[in-house]
C-alpha cells in the first residue's frame, strides 16, 4: 500500500464526509492505494456513527473509537499502530489541511528519500494569541533540539517514511515534537514544506490556553529523555558535584576565615552562623548531596529497565 492517512477526530461529525470525499478524489487522481484511519478520541457529536457511515459506502475508510477523550497524541499512536502503508501521512479533521498537498508530500519523501516532511502554514489565518506564542515555541524547540530547517514544529500536515513512525511513541502532548521524536531516534532526514493553511470551516478549535504549559514541559521532558534517559547519572551527578563542590569552597572558607582570626587574635565582627554565607554553603552542600543520591537512584531504575538495551537498528544483515 502506498499511503496510509492518519486523521485524529474530536467532535468532527460535520467535517468527516467531505474531508474524505476530498482525500478520495486525490488518491483516484493519482493511482495511489491508499488507507484512511480515522481516530475517534472520545467524541460526543456523533463523530463515531459517521465514522460507521463511511466505512460502509467508503472501503478505504477504517476507524477506531476511544471511550472517552485522551488527547491528540493518543490519537496518532493508536493510529499508527494501526498503519500499513510505505508513506504515513497525518493531518487534522477540521479541513485546515489541504488533501492536495498528499501527492508532493509522497513523492518527496520518495524520491528523496527523506524520514518525515513537516509542514509549514506560512500564511495562518490563525488570532495574534495563538500565532504568537505558536513562534515562541517554535523557536525554542529549534534551540533546544537543534532542528534548525523546520518553521512550524506543530503543524498537522505532516509526512514520514513507515519506519518512523514504527520506532517512535507519542503520548501527552507529544504530537507537537514528533520531529525531535524522530531525530532522536536516529531519523535525521527532516525537512520542511509550506503548506496551504485553510480558515476553519465547521465548528471551533479544541485546545485552549492550558495546550502552551503542556506543550512547554513535554518539551522539556523530550530533551530531557533524549538527552539522559539512559544515563541519569550524568545529568543529576554532574549538577550535584557542581552544587557540593561550591558549597564545600564556601565551607571552607569560612573555616580559614575563623581559624585566621583565632590565629591573630582578632575578633569576628559576627560569629559564622550569622553570616547568610554558612547557610548558603549548607544549603548547597545538601542539595548537592540530593542530586547525587537522586542520580544514583535514577540509574538504578534506568538499568534494571526492561527497555535499557533497547536501542533503533537500522539496518541487520
Amino acid at each position: 500500500m502506498n499511503i496510509s492517512i492518519v486523521v485524529p477526530a474530536y467532535n468532527e461529525a460535520e467535517s468527516l464526509p467531505e474531508l474524505t470525499e476530498w482525500i478520495r478524489k486525490v488518491m483516484q487522481q493519482h493511482n495511489f492505494s491508499y488507507e484512511i484511519i480515522l481516530v475517534d478520541d472520545g467524541s460526543n457529536d456523533g463523530t463515531w456513527a459517521k465514522i460507521e457511515e463511511l466505512h460502509q459506502t467508503h472501503p478505504a475508510v477504517k476507524g477506531i473509537k476511544f471511550r472517552r477523550n485522551y488527547g491528540k497524541s493518543a490519537a496518532l499512536n493508536v493510529g499508527f499502530a494501526a498503519t500499513s502503508g510505505e508513506v504515513i501521512i497525518t493531518m487534522d479533521a477540521d479541513l485546515q489541511d489541504s488533501p492536495d498537498e498528499i501527492p508532493e508530500l509522497y513523492r518527496r519523501v520518495k524520491e528523496e528519500n527523506l524520514d518525515l516532511i513537516s509542514g509549514w502554514k506560512k500564511k495562518r489565518y490563525d488570532p495574534l494569541s495563538k500565532t504568537i506564542p505558536t513562534k515562541f515555541f517554535n523557536a525554542a524547540t529549534r534551540r533546544m533540539s537543534g532542528i534548525n530547517n523546520l518553521h512550524d514544529f506543530n503543524c498537522g500536515l505532516k509526512a514520514y517514511r513507515s519506519d518512523v513512525i514504527k520506532n517512535i511513541e507519542v503520548y501527552g502532548e507529544m504530537h507537537r515534537y514528533i520531529p525531535v521524536l524522530a531525530k532522536w531516534a536516529g531519523f535525521n532526514k527532516i525537512e520542511e514544506q509550506i503548506v496551504e493553511h485553510r480558515a476553519r470551516k465547521y465548528g471551533t478549535t479544541k485546545f485552549g490556553f492550558s495546550r502552551f504549559i503542556n506543550g512547554f514541559l513535554d518539551l522539556l521532558s523530550i530533551f530531557f529523555v533524549g538527552k539522559f534517559g539512559k544515563r541519569p547519572m550524568h545529568f543529576f551527578g554532574t549538577m550535584g558535584v557542581l552544587s557540593f563542590l561550591i558549597g564545600t569552597i564556601m565551607a571552607l572558607w569560612i573555616i580559614g576565615e575563623k581559624l585566621y582570626h583565632i590565629a591573630a587574635h582578632i575578633k569576628l565582627e559576627r560569629e559564622v552562623t550569622d553570616q547568610p554565607l554558612f547557610y548558603i554553603a549548607l544549603v548547597a552542600v545538601i542539595l548537592g548531596s540530593q542530586l547525587f543520591l537522586t542520580g544514583f537512584v535514577a540509574e538504578l531504575v534506568a538499568r534494571s529497565s526492561s527497555s535499557r538495551n533497547s536501542y533503533q537498528i537500522e539496518k541487520e544483515i
